[in-house]
């Protein structure tokens, strides 16, 4: 593949650790032969240095730019969802393609562009969905809890591998923005900046109590089956994902994309037919063990646990650093980035005017590729 021209790579798979030096989690469990999926964009240069790390979110993957070409299959999983995934986005550009390639923001002319699957999802990197081999079963909810730190420890272990001596930026947004905080606090030695985007230095209550309606959503769907379930929790994924849905967006964007409509011939509201319609996408590609895993993930994040004051950890942070807030975002609402730019040394702020919510970071790529183009330009990066 030319890194330059062409961003219809496909997934690539590498495994880490073993029995005799498995990976250690934060709580102490271990794991041996962790498996992670990934993408490349660009060419890593000869030093090293010029690689740009993308985080992806709670439902995310590796696809994050080009044209998905070819039906993929992780055969590792059960079920295949990276399968079903590539059948569904199969000619689709990836979640942040307006922002990878020749001309964007993170130009593959100028950057190596990685983005891996996280520790704990179901699209090629072990999670719930993994066959556990002792076993030879899936883990399901015998997955062991995982912290955002492991997430990082392990991309660390990838980065290493490819080659990389030096990020010139580690960027995402919600969970993807919790992973370039720990990047900044934990190697800050290879990282010359991060850009965190609508998320938080220490889970909200209100992020808590949202993931946790969501939780049990899927739990009190007969079909969980305590996460031993032989089919999908359909019901219980699907409310999860539409409560999820409702804090992602914004009180105007419902009223100007919904507003009191009704379906054609129904007394049912257009709102009622398109939260379905998000619970009904989400079940056809994820699994609800993943689900309740990242949650909690989520919630258990907190930049200063068995640290220090959570002040005083972000006065540590070493990297430059581009905190982004969104104007209309409720779930982690703007106050939450401006308490990590007033706690960073010389960090700055920007914000997304958008209406969107939540979800603007993966709306808004004009405003994104012109508040991080020019972050990287004034940095020199």
């Amino acid at each position: 593949m030319n890194g330059l021209t062409d961003l219809s790579c496909e997934t690539k798979f590498a495994e880490f650790f073993s029995e005799i030096n498995p990976m250690i989690l934060d709580n102490g469990e271990k794991i041996s032969k962790v498996r992670v999926a990934y993408r490349t964009y660009g060419e890593l240069n000869s030093e090293g240095t010029n690689a740009i790390l993308i985080c992806h979110a709670l439902t995310g993957n590796s696809h994050a730019a080009g044209i998905l070409i070819n039906e993929e299959s992780d055969r590792n999983s059960e079920p295949d969802l990276l399968k079903k995934y590539s059948k569904m986005f199969k000619g689709k550009p990836g979640w942040w393609d307006a922002n990878i390639g020749l001309g964007k923001v993170f130009d593959t002319s100028k950057y190596f562009v990685i983005c891996p699957n996280i520790l704990g999802s179901c699209y090629g990197t072990t999670g719930p969905v993994s066959i556990n081999q002792k076993s030879n079963k899936p883990f399901q909810a015998n997955f062991p809890s995982i912290t955002v730190r492991d997430i990082v420890t392990l991309q660390k272990v990838l980065i290493d591998y490819l080659g990389v001596n030096k990020i010139k930026a580690v960027t995402g947004g919600s969970l993807g923005g919790m992973q370039a905080l720990e990047w900044g606090v934990m190697y800050p030695e290879i990282v010359e900046s991060i850009i965190p985007i609508g998320t938080s230095a220490k889970h909200s209550a209100w992020a808590i109590g949202l993931g946790e309606a969501e939780r049990l959503a899927i739990k009190n769907d007969s079909d969980w089956q305590n996460g031993f379930y032989n089919k999908q929790p359909e019901k219980g994924l699907s409310l999860a994902r539409q409560i999820a849905m409702i804090s992602y967006r914004s009180f105007t964007s419902f009223e100007e994309k919904f507003a009191r409509e009704k379906v054609k011939n129904s007394e049912k509201f257009q709102v009622m037919n398109y939260l379905n319609y998000q619970g009904k996408k989400l079940v056809e590609r994820f699994d609800a063990n993943t689900y309740l895993l990242l949650t909690d993930t989520m919630d258990r994040h907190d930049i200063g646990l068995n640290r220090d004051k959570v002040e005083n950890v972000l006065a540590e942070v070493k990297p430059k650093t581009l905190a982004i807030g969104i104007a209309s975002d409720i779930l982690y609402p703007t106050v939450e980035q401006k308490f990590l730019v007033e706690h960073i040394p010389n960090a700055k702020y920007a914000e997304i005017n958008s209406h969107h919510g939540h979800d603007a970071f993966l709306i808004e790529f004009d405003q994104l590729n012109k508040i991080i183009g020019e972050f990287l330009k004034s940095e020199n990066l």
